[in-house]
């Protein structure tokens, strides 16, 4: 499985982007999808997830209600739409799959497959 995740870049506070992580190699019938973020000088954090055949969502407490996770199997594709961006939502967000479980997992641990990370920077 390969996942590619695009869509970062630079944006004033207040700002959206939309990130995309197109997967390959296989499709899923089952799993659970996540955006991760990494601040420098700090340790990788979740972000949202969502359940491949439910489309269920989880959210982390400091993006609910501001981001939005959601995804096209026909292309599949998972996306994560930021609105309301804030200086403190600059780092590098990656997607993830977790092939294991259908549980909403927030620790990497239990994640089994990586995108490349795509750097999202907010300005003031």
């Amino acid at each position: 499985v390969q996942l590619q995740a695009s869509g970062g870049g630079l944006v004033q506070a207040g700002g959206s982007l939309r990130l995309s992580c197109a997967a390959s190699g296989r499709t899923f019938s089952s799993a659970i999808m996540a955006w991760f973020r990494q601040a420098p000088g700090k340790e990788r954090d979740f972000v949202a997830a969502i359940n491949w055949s439910t489309g269920s969502t989880y959210y982390a407490e400091s993006v609910k209600g501001r981001f939005t996770i959601s995804r096209d199997n026909s292309k599949n594709t998972v996306y994560l739409q930021m609105n309301s961006l804030k200086l403190e939502d600059t780092a590098v967000y990656y997607c993830a799959a977790a092939l294991r479980t259908t549980a909403w997992e927030t620790t990497d641990r239990f994640y089994d497959y990586w995108g490349q990370g795509t750097q999202v920077t907010v300005s003031s």
